[in-house]
């Protein structure tokens, strides 16, 4: 079956986080993507993960001169190049994006990082929990006066590093059909997870939020929006904004003290009416409040693990989660009606470094030669 990104090929240089997520993303629609893992580099081209999942790869040691006349060649025939290193890494390399261009015009040249191309910071270390520490995003997240809750490295590695870029490449693509000229997707987390926090930003110049953590309508300050512990310990979120859907989780949840629950949103009684819910949805089990809300309008669910989410019944009945590689992950997404995505088979590092270099016109006395000098695996 064809699918939407059917034909354009991608070389992926070997990453970690958001550069592979972004590759699989556009293997996932369709696109023929070669990954470039390290020689001798067990930590990032171990090879064997689901993220890795519809790629072709082989090893290089790109030190050699040998292996970037290799890159080279693969450049010649592709769409889009993916490079995940410190900004001058691929410079110095001889792979930066006029050195591509010379040899393929059209190239769209994606770079993930987490500061960006410039800036003070550019060439520094750090990982996403300090990327959306400087985008404000992180500030907003915890309670009260505790230390901020990193989120995983959901909001800046995967939000607004790898689906950045994937978005920036696509939208390269399609106008180097007009062009016929590739160019630079610079995609800094920093500057990812800064765009997807605009409406907070928004809200902030509206006086409709303030810099007090757990204090907002959506931190956990509003006791309509937040999460509770039930009677065995699980969790259940609420998210009741409007008012219709407030007066309906107050009615399904049988509340005798009406008077506490009458001003939604009364930031003065917040504190009181958290306390309250608190003490309600400790009375009784996440199931038997699954049995009581779920379903309804009340902006209900339960909170569930990883293990939990697998078999989630409204999952189950959208094949949200599919067995890949023998684990349960996640299914391909956005769901397309006419060319839907699919994953693709995962396979070791340099699985197909002969393949490869056969379809780039390399004999097999020369492949045996590369590999003897280890320029290859």
């Amino acid at each position: 079956m064809t699918r939407p990104l059917s034909g354009i090929r991608v070389i992926e240089m070997a990453g970690i986080g958001p550069a592979p997520f972004c590759a699989m993303m556009l293997a996932d629609m369709g696109a023929e993507v070669i990954r470039i893992d390290r020689h001798g580099d067990t930590f990032l081209g171990g090879g064997g993960t689901v993220i890795e999942r519809g790629r072709h790869n082989l090893i290089l040691d790109l030190k050699q001169d040998e292996a970037k006349a290799i890159v080279k060649r693969l450049l010649a025939q592709a769409d889009v190049l993916i490079e995940p290193y410190r900004p001058g890494v691929m410079e110095r390399l001889g792979l930066g994006p006029e050195d591509c261009w010379a040899i393929n015009p059209k190239l769209v040249y994606g770079r993930m990082t987490g500061w960006g191309q410039d800036g003070p910071l550019a060439k520094t270390a750090g990982h996403d929990i300090n990327y959306i520490a400087v985008s404000g995003a992180l500030h907003a997240m915890g309670q009260g006066d505790e230390p901020p809750s990193p989120p995983l490295h959901l909001v800046g590695d995967m939000g607004g590093g790898a689906m950045m870029l994937a978005y920036g490449i696509v939208c390269a693509l399609f106008e180097s059909q007009r062009s016929q000229k590739g160019q630079v997707v610079d995609a800094a987390i920093t500057s990812g997870a800064s765009l997807i926090s605009t409406m907070y930003y928004a809200l902030m110049k509206q006086g409709l939020w303030n810099v007090e953590r757990d204090a907002n309508l959506l931190d956990g300050g509003a006791p309509f929006y937040s999460c509770y512990r039930c009677a065995d310990g699980k969790f259940i979120a609420i998210g009741a904004i409007e008012p219709q859907f407030y007066q309906l989780l107050v009615e399904l949840c049988g509340v005798q003290d009406l008077a506490i629950f009458q001003e939604q949103m009364n930031k003065a009684l917040w504190p009181q009416q958290k306390q309250a819910w608190a003490e309600l949805f400790a009375t009784k089990t996440q199931a038997q409040w699954c049995e009581i809300l779920e379903g309804t309008d009340a902006c209900f669910s339960p909170v569930l693990d990883f293990n939990e989410a697998v078999h989630y019944a409204h999952h189950q009945a959208r094949a949200s989660f599919q067995q890949i590689d023998g684990i349960a992950c996640p299914a391909p997404g956005p769901i397309l009606s006419r060319t839907p995505a699919t994953a693709g088979e995962v396979h070791p590092a340099g699985a197909h470094t002969a393949a490869i270099l056969q379809s780039l016109g390399y004999s097999a006395e020369e492949i045996q030669v590369f590999r003897e000098r280890k320029v290859c695996n």
